[in-house]
This record gives C-alpha cells, structure tokens and sequence, in this order.
C-alpha cells in the first residue's frame, strides 16, 4: 500500500480482559458485553498487541504495518526522524472496577538497559470517578530504598503514598519513576510512550485470572523509582470551551482538551506531528479540509490523523463533543534536543 492517499484512521476495538476490570468499556462503546475488561488499547504500535485499522485502504493491517508504509507522511518528518520511523505513543481507555497494582515505570535508559524497550512517561484524565474514588500518585513522605522494601514485604507501603481523591476532569501527569496506581471506581484516558514496561511493586496478595498470583517486580522497582516528595501532584489547567486547552506539555508529548459546540477548524500542520483524537463524550464528525475526507468519530473511540494532513474540522453531531488530542510538539525541539541529550548522558554511565 506504499504511496496510498492518507486519511484519518479508525481502529478496530483492542481490548484487554485483566483482574481489576470491570465492564464498563464495552457498555460505552457499544461493544457486547464482556466482564473484567480493564483496557482498550485504542491506537497501539507496540508490539504485544498492535491495534487494526478498521476503515479506508489501510483496513485489516496493523498500525506498525501503515506506518511503515507512509512514516513521514503518518508520523511528520521530526517524528519520524527523532524516533526511527516508529509510533511513539500509545493511547488507552481505562475501567478500573477495583484498585490496580501499586506501580512505577522505568525512564527510557533504564528501560533501553533492561529490556531494549522505550520508558514509560503518562497521563491520565479522569473521565468518571465514583464518590470517594482515589489515585495513589507519588510519595507523600521520604523513603530509602531500604524502607521501601520493607514496607513491600509487610505490606504497609500504600501508607507511604500520597492519596487524591479523583474528580471528573481531573489530570494527573504521571513521569517515569513516580510511584502511582488507579484505584477502583474510575474511568479515565491515558497517553503513554509506546511501551509495554510495567513494574508491579504491590498487588494486595491477591490471585490473577488464572487463579495464580502476579508477579511482582520489587528489585526493579527499587531501581526505578524516584523517592523526592513533591508539593503537588495534581495537574493544574484551565478550561475554555471551543478552545483547545492545553494540559500537559512534555518532551514526551503534548495533550489538549477541547469543548465543542459549533463546528470548530483544527490546523496543526505547524506541529509536523500524527495527531490522535480521543472522543470522550459526544459523536463528532472529522472532515480534512485538504481532501475533503471524513469519518465520523463515536463517543468512547478514537482516530488517528496523519500529520500530512493535520488541518481539518471538528463537528459536534450532538449539541457538543469532547475530545481529548495526543501529539508531539516539534515547535519545542530544543526539550526534545535536551531529553536526547540527558538520556544519551545516562545510558553512557
């Protein structure tokens, strides 16, 4: 398919069934209903499980296989170039029914040491918290290494972690190194870097869908965690409808959240970067203004919009939409110039 006309890409749902899932995704995205689904993995170029295009020429091949075909074209030329011609992101729906692991993910040299994989830096925004639902997010006071294995082995380390209460809206940027966990009752959207590296610090001694216990990483943990206390954990923004409001903005990746009630125009050709469109509430209708091209965007699903052709419409088919956008800012080449370069430093020591 090298040379086809690009367009924006609809994925085929990619669900993963997991011990802490519940079944609210499939209610939400229509699908039939299934139990303990924790994660959509809805535009994935990881290995493990790669989403499908469902619509246009591309249809039935993997994500990798497209990009492959069209980087420049798919990813911008500074993606493509900065990252081997490879997706950089992953994007995922969350249905925490009950509490996940306490976690923590390894920076890219640790990650590239131990596993030859990309780190794991992430985002989340909370698209439903029932009353009392929380997020373990850092560490509310100072640990050592040692301490915290201690409290690992006798399973008092959650009284270490600084707890927030979670509200519809509510963002928590999640580096790599920060201890963190979802807690049950919650349902939210996460923009990760395309990895598939998780270390399990503690899983409530509890069983696994295959009535064993999960594996835990508590050495490799030790090694990646970042023990500084921080003032503040929560991500602070400010919202303005039919105005794309930046959330977070990272060497990473750059987030925008945008309340739509009329048609709203969309040009981020100057980002030279994919642009993924997470639907949060409200159908839409995506039109490229180049080709003329469109698709129509459900509540609970996701696209991707090829850089090449990033100047496009956004319409509610409701009386409004919300959409949750991924993509790399190469306005700001000098972070990313300096996180290559720190990275770089690291991986030589």
């Amino acid at each position: 398919m090298e040379g086809a006309k690009l367009y924006p890409l609809l994925f085929e749902p990619n669900l993963h069934e997991i011990v802490w899932g519940g079944d609210k995704l499939c209610r939400w995205k229509g699908l039939p209903d299934q139990e303990h689904i924790g994660e959509s993995w809805e535009v994935s170029a990881v290995e493990s499980s790669p989403t499908v295009v469902a619509n246009g020429a591309w249809a039935g091949r993997t994500l990798p296989e497209v990009v492959e075909s069209a980087p420049e074209g798919i990813l911008g030329k500074a993606v493509a170039k900065h990252y081997g011609g490879k997706m950089p992101l992953l994007v995922k729906f969350i249905d925490a029914q009950k509490d996940l692991s306490i976690q923590v993910h390894p920076d890219d040299a640790m990650a590239m040491r131990e596993h030859g994989k990309m780190g794991k830096t992430e985002m989340w925004y909370i698209i439903d918290a029932e009353p009392g639902a929380c997020i373990y997010s850092g560490f509310k006071k100072s640990l050592t290494a040692d301490e915290y294995k201690r409290m690992v082995r006798d399973g008092t380390i959650t009284d270490a972690l600084a707890r927030h209460e979670a509200h519809a809206g509510d963002v928590f940027y999640i580096p790599a190194g920060r201890v963190h966990a979802i807690c049950g009752g919650i349902m939210l959207a996460e923009i990760q870097q395309s990895s598939d590296v998780t270390y399990r610090i503690y899983d409530y001694n509890r069983l696994g869908l295959d009535g064993k216990p999960r594996q835990l990483h508590t050495e490799l943990a030790a090694k990646a965690l970042n023990y500084k206390v921080e003032s503040r954990y929560r991500t602070a923004y400010s919202v303005k409808a039919n105005h794309a409001n930046r959330v977070v903005e990272t060497a990473f990746f750059s987030a925008r959240v945008t309340d739509i009630g009329q048609r709203f125009h969309r040009d981020l050709k100057k980002y030279d970067s994919f642009i993924i469109t997470m639907c949060l509430k409200g159908d839409c209708r995506i039109k490229v203004r180049e080709t003329g091209d469109g698709i129509v965007l459900r509540e609970g699903c996701s696209c991707l919009i090829p850089a090449a052709i990033a100047n496009y419409d956004i319409e509610p088919m409701g009386a409004s939409t919300r959409v949750l956008d991924a993509f790399i800012d190469n306005q700001k080449r000098g972070i990313i110039r300096r996180w290559l370069w720190q990275t770089f430093r690291k991986t030589e020591k």
